[in-house]
């Protein structure tokens, strides 16, 4: 339960392959923030790109809460790289209503590659010193991002996918590599926008291309006895590394079962199903398939 965050993407956007009922409603945005306080979730995962995420958490009132927020992609032409993110920032905690922020983070890390990038990075130290952020930090998508940018920058915290099919940070070594420079790291897409909690029957078509796959998922979730939710939240739980998991739900009902299985004492159980393909483990390449 302690390493839990509420990633609130859904407060903003009708995201996820298994979203039936689009963005989340205030009222019902209300609840999961009530029901994440009660439960002792202290951090709230937000982004600008989010819709109107932000602008949804500072109207119910987030002041209980450590809120991340992740800043979009810089144009590079609009004004300076501290300009912008002296304005992002403050714009930022304007919406949420918040005088500080838990961490602000790059959604676009690549950018700190190009000719500006260390004129971005040290404004977002600037916005640390100022006590605007209490850490720095960037959303990553691949292993390669890590090999790139963390020699040349120091960050406090990282986010990065894994789940019981992706599990590329692992393997790497960088999940180990990003501990022994302290780092906090922490671990999104643990139900992969929620395909693996979905029924066989309820799984979109296109994604019968890993047919043997999903035959070697549901046969072994039937064999072991094991619900999807407690097998995803006990992988990625159990990796010693990951320091936050961040978590999304539609409503309250999948946010209370989300808790549920974050706190239930069950037997551990894993299965070997790692999958390589960057078709089904990178969701932003799902709209070609």
């Amino acid at each position: 339960m302690s390493k839990l965050i509420l990633g609130t993407v859904q407060f903003g956007l009708p995201y996820g392959v298994a979203n039936c009922s689009g963005r989340v409603p205030l009222d019902e945005a209300k609840e999961m923030l009530e029901i994440a306080s009660a439960s002792n979730i202290t951090t709230l995962d937000t982004a600008v790109g989010y819709g109107e995420s932000e602008r949804v958490l500072g109207e119910i009132g987030v002041t209980r809460f450590k809120v991340i927020t992740k800043l979009p992609a810089f144009d590079g032409h609009t004004n300076t790289a501290n300009d912008w993110v002296k304005q992002q920032s403050q714009g930022s905690r304007l919406r949420l209503g918040v005088d500080n922020l838990g961490a602000l983070m790059l959604h676009r890390p690549m950018q700190l590659l190009e000719a500006y990038g260390r004129d971005l990075y040290e404004s977002l130290v600037n916005e640390k010193a100022q006590g605007h952020t209490q850490k720095i930090g960037i959303s990553v998508y691949s292993p390669d991002e890590l090999e790139k940018i963390i020699p040349k920058f120091n960050f406090d915290m990282v986010q990065l996918p894994i789940n019981l099919l992706d599990r590329r940070f692992q393997t790497s070594g960088w999940l180990k590599k990003l501990k022994d420079r302290g780092i906090e790291v922490h671990a999104r897409s643990v139900f992969l926008q929620g395909l693996l909690l979905m029924p066989a029957e309820d799984r979109p078509t296109k994604f019968q291309i890993w047919r043997l796959v999903w035959e070697a998922w549901d046969n072994w979730l039937i064999e072991s006895g094991v619900a999807p939710i407690h097998a995803c939240l006990n992988f990625v739980s159990g990796i010693n590394e990951v320091d936050g998991i961040v978590v999304g739900a539609d409503n309250h009902t999948q946010l209370w079962e989300i808790v549920a299985a974050a706190s239930a004492d069950i037997e551990h159980k894993t299965i070997d199903i790692f999958v390589g393909d960057e078709r089904l483990i990178n969701p932003s390449n799902w709209d070609s398939l």
